[in-house]
């Protein structure tokens, strides 16, 4: 029989704490596409082209995908609660380096633990959910913490742009590093490491190999990482410098348009996990969220319109479409038993994070290899039609997702 401090904390904490990390991730979408809206200035100050800014910016994805699989065991077996922490400070510690430093060098390691703090933000609110909230909620409150995610790419991108313009992309980061070390307090007061007679983990690697050896995962992984790259790839990176030349836009104009793809995930994220949860379906939300998304790229890139309300339209629908990849949790949590729910979730969202890793220095690769020689300002200059094949990628990729998804087994819980 629970006392009453059980029954308090197994009914208000659990949601301020899942809150406290979807809040986390709001603060992580900022950091992953600040470089969106500074690619002239760090083109200009380092004297590089558009695959140094492309892996510049990726070694964010390195950090957060390499550190997926580790922060899954490792909140598997200790909990969130000082690893949430930790990370957040770490998040803030990052941006205040990547902010002071001068040189391609200390840019890069500030970057790589920036990705590598908030690799702990999404897989700790969707841990807590797991654990801790109602099952049938799961698929909406992972698709929720999505949505607040990508509030704060929007977030991160026109008004971080306007920061920029006022008071330079050093002291508006070196802002945004005080919100770093904020969270981390919340995090301390609020997130607590399991429910009340959950024991922890035997031991660190106990459900790795399970994981590894179940091939849902990896068709779950695949599918989720070719769904994955019109955000990462176009939302967090290259639509902005795009859409700039494409429709001859001033930066912040194009800032805001290409964040409507984070507010289109953001929107489709907890719809799809409704959707999903409603019909007790994973397979069918997402194969037709990745058509929508499809159809909608290969306008935006190649039959791109001259109103910006129809490229606005088509940037929402892009992240709407995508989003539909929200059910990948979900089928991670139902083809492996809960102890192992953060590693196989760790596990997969390493994968599909790694479309950041992978497209953005891959379009930025395409770009210098058709770029003309042009220089402006000290930064390269590239033309719409250096641009559709390198987004073209992304299209490819989303193929392969549809084809890989309709191997994906509906889970049985």
């Amino acid at each position: 029989m629970q006392s009453p401090t059980d029954k308090s904390e197994t009914s208000w904490l659990p949601w301020l704490a899942w809150a406290t990390g979807a809040v986390f991730f709001f603060y992580a979408w900022i950091l992953r596409v600040s470089p969106s809206v500074i690619v002239d200035e760090l083109m200009a100050e380092l004297a590089v082209g558009g695959a140094i800014v492309g892996h510049l910016s990726a070694l964010y994805f390195y950090g957060y995908s390499g550190m997926q699989l580790p922060v899954g065991l490792l909140i598997d077996r200790y909990g969130p609660r000082r690893l949430i922490t930790a990370a957040a400070a770490i998040c803030a510690l990052g941006a205040a380096g990547f902010a002071s430093s001068d040189s391609l060098t200390g840019l890069s390691i500030a970057r790589f633990f920036i990705g590598a703090g908030a690799a702990f933000s999404l897989m700790g609110a969707i841990h807590i959910a797991a654990r801790w909230l109602p099952s049938a909620r799961f698929a909406m409150l992972s698709g929720l913490a999505m949505m607040v995610g990508m509030a704060g790419g929007v977030f991160g991108q026109a008004p971080v742009s306007l920061a920029v313009e006022s008071y330079g992309w050093r002291s508006t980061l070196m802002g945004i590093s005080l919100v770093g070390a904020l969270i981390a307090v919340c995090a301390w007061l609020t997130v607590r490491d399991r429910p009340i007679g959950k024991p922890a983990s035997r031991g660190l690697f106990a459900g790795l190999k399970p994981v590894l050896r179940e091939p849902q995962n990896w068709l779950n992984a695949v599918a989720g990482l070719g769904a994955t790259g019109p955000l990462l790839g176009f939302g967090a990176l290259w639509g902005v410098p795009y859409l700039q030349t494409a429709l001859s836009l001033e930066r912040p104009e194009a800032a805001g348009l290409a964040s409507l793809v984070l507010v289109g995930w953001g929107v489709g994220a907890p719809s799809f996990g409704w959707v999903s949860d409603r019909l007790n379906r994973r397979r069918e939300p997402f194969q037709v969220g990745i058509v929508i998304c499809t159809v909608s790229l290969t306008a935006l890139i190649w039959q791109l319109p001259e109103s910006k309300i129809a490229v606005g339209a088509l940037c929402f629908v892009v992240g709407l479409g995508g989003s539909s990849c929200i059910v990948n949790f979900a089928f991670a949590k139902g083809h492996n038993p809960a102890e192992r729910s953060a590693t196989a979730i760790g596990f997969i969202n390493g994968i599909v994070t790694g479309a950041g890793a992978l497209f953005q220095p891959a379009i930025g690769a395409v770009l210098d290899w058709m770029w003309d020689g042009t220089l402006r300002e000290g930064a390269r200059v590239y033309d719409a039609a250096d641009y559709r094949p390198a987004l073209s990628l992304m299209l490819i990729a989303l193929v392969i997702a549809w084809f890989t998804a309709r191997k994906l087994r509906e889970p049985s819980g």
